[in-house]
């Protein structure tokens, strides 16, 4: 059997892409643990989307300043035109953002953002309620647990997926189109905000076929996670307590990043980070989320997962400061990919999400626009796909099929030890002679007989490493120490 479309990942890019193929369609969903092990069920602050026509261009601005004007600025403008279009179609489809007093959407801003753009959902659970709405629009067949290990292609045509079912067992499954929609590489790294589900094995597998992955070493680090918690992925406090008013603190109080910005804490988020980190670094002092400014009422309606959260952990919000670190957060590089969402010298082969680099995010990704892209370009995917309506045939696919070992005894500790190389040389701050210490070290754990995802997210890493060392200058969230600074 061949499938029409197979779509490997259930976050809002692949679930929307799934909405929009139209039902007399065969449709495959895979998911690599539950649907719910996805980045977009994290998501708390909100989806950017240009107000009205008036707010496109100053829309596509901001996002190019943030991305310190290394954007793509075709697929800016496509992103920003798009967002009307895109965001209407997901309320007409029922999705319901918060209203104002009024009755209007309600909208907000976010570090970066010249004006108020941001829709939210239940408060600060925009990413969930999103998430919720899409898996309830997908009749489609889903198989969970089926962990992609490889793709079969040929000539620039994507045959189809290999995926593990189990510790020993792994299909193959064929597909007229394949979307790629499974997120960034978070779980590379030993301190993030990540599903723990993202470990980055797809860029691992287009880097193994010798396709093309572009700016890998633009890695987001989100600015406010709460500090102490004992687990890797940490809990995020949204850019969006920053927007309405948060402040951020030393444990004397002092708002110190009126040194470093003269936006503070709305300046963008590689630049609050590496404030943070530097300012820590040379003082000594904790650092911490004030959130004083808020009235209890208010932040408990407007930020009800946030503050049932960090009840949990035993704050009493908004009255007590929270600690804060900079942590690993989104992934602007990835697959890279033309306007259309296809996979750079693919036929049929589409990324989308957080798994592609559409070039819309630049050095620096704006606050909120990650779901905004995973609904544009996800819906461009299959209207692409739509009017090309293209067939593969089976017989034309005459490479070998491998069977993989999935885990070796020897992964674990490798795995610990790559997610500790990452988050000391690839990280906020970056020193050449680590990048290339972190190099050789991964290029000697690809010599060993480690397991299939091992070797995958091991090609990962190394992408990051060796474009972190390529890029000489410092731009946006790649920032290298050296004498100067």
């Amino acid at each position: 059997m061949i499938y029409d479309y197979i779509i490997i990942g259930t976050g809002i890019a692949g679930l929307n892409a799934a909405r929009l193929i139209p039902a007399d369609k065969k449709v495959l969903v895979l998911c690599k643990k539950s649907p719910w092990d996805c980045n977009t069920f994290w998501a708390q602050g909100g989806i950017a989307t240009a107000v009205d026509d008036v707010d496109v261009p100053i829309h596509i601005q901001d996002t190019m300043t943030a991305g310190a004007n290394y954007n793509d600025k075709k697929a800016v403008e496509l992103l920003s035109r798009k967002s009307l279009k895109a965001v209407k179609n997901i309320i007409d489809a029922g999705l319901k953002f918060d209203l104002n007093d009024k009755g209007q959407l309600a909208y907000t801003k976010e570090a970066a953002h010249s004006r108020s753009r941001i829709l939210h959902a239940d408060g600060d659970a925009t990413g969930r309620m999103i998430h919720v709405f899409l898996l309830e629009q997908c009749q489609h067949e889903m198989i969970t647990n089926a962990v992609v290990n490889d793709l079969l292609i040929e000539d620039g045509i994507c045959y189809g997926v290999q995926f593990f079912t189990s510790e020993t067992e792994q299909r193959v499954v064929y597909a007229h189109n394949t979307i790629i929609a499974s997120g960034g590489i978070g779980s590379l790294y030993r301190y993030h905000t990540n599903s723990t589900a993202i470990a980055g094995e797809i860029q691992g597998i287009i880097s193994h076929k010798g396709l093309s992955l572009k700016d890998m070493e633009m890695m987001q680090f989100h600015p406010t996670v709460v500090k102490g918690t004992h687990f890797a992925r940490k809990p995020l406090l949204s850019e969006a307590l920053r927007g309405e008013g948060a402040h951020i603190v030393d444990e004397n109080g002092y708002r110190f990043l009126k040194d470093y910005h003269e936006d503070e804490e709305l300046a963008p988020r590689d630049i609050v980070s590496r404030s943070i980190f530097d300012y820590n670094k040379k003082t000594g002092l904790g650092v911490f989320l004030s959130l004083d400014m808020f009235s209890k009422k208010y932040f408990k309606k407007r930020f009800p997962n946030i503050y049932s959260n960090l009840k949990d952990l035993g704050y009493d919000l908004p009255f007590e400061k929270v600690p804060i670190s900079p942590a690993f957060h989104y992934a602007m590089g990835g697959i890279e990919t033309t306007l259309e969402a296809k996979v750079k010298g693919m036929k049929n082969l589409y990324a989308v999400g957080e798994a592609a680099c559409t070039g819309v995010h630049g050095a620096n990704r704006l606050a909120s626009n990650s779901l905004l892209e995973g609904l544009v370009f996800s819906q461009i995917a299959i209207e692409t796909s739509l009017n090309e309506n293209f067939e593969i045939l089976c017989k034309n696919y005459t490479k070998e099929i491998k069977s993989y070992t999935r885990n070796q005894e020897i992964d674990k500790k490798i795995k610990n030890n790559l997610r500790k190389i990452m988050w000391k040389a690839a990280s906020i701050v970056r020193d050449p002679k680590e990048l290339e210490a972190a190099l050789i070290e991964i290029n000697e754990y690809l010599q060993k007989d480690v397991g299939r995802l091992l070797f995958l997210r091991l090609l990962t890493a190394k992408a990051i490493i060796q474009s972190a060392i390529n890029r000489k200058k410092s731009m946006g969230a790649h920032f290298i120490k050296n004498k100067d600074n």
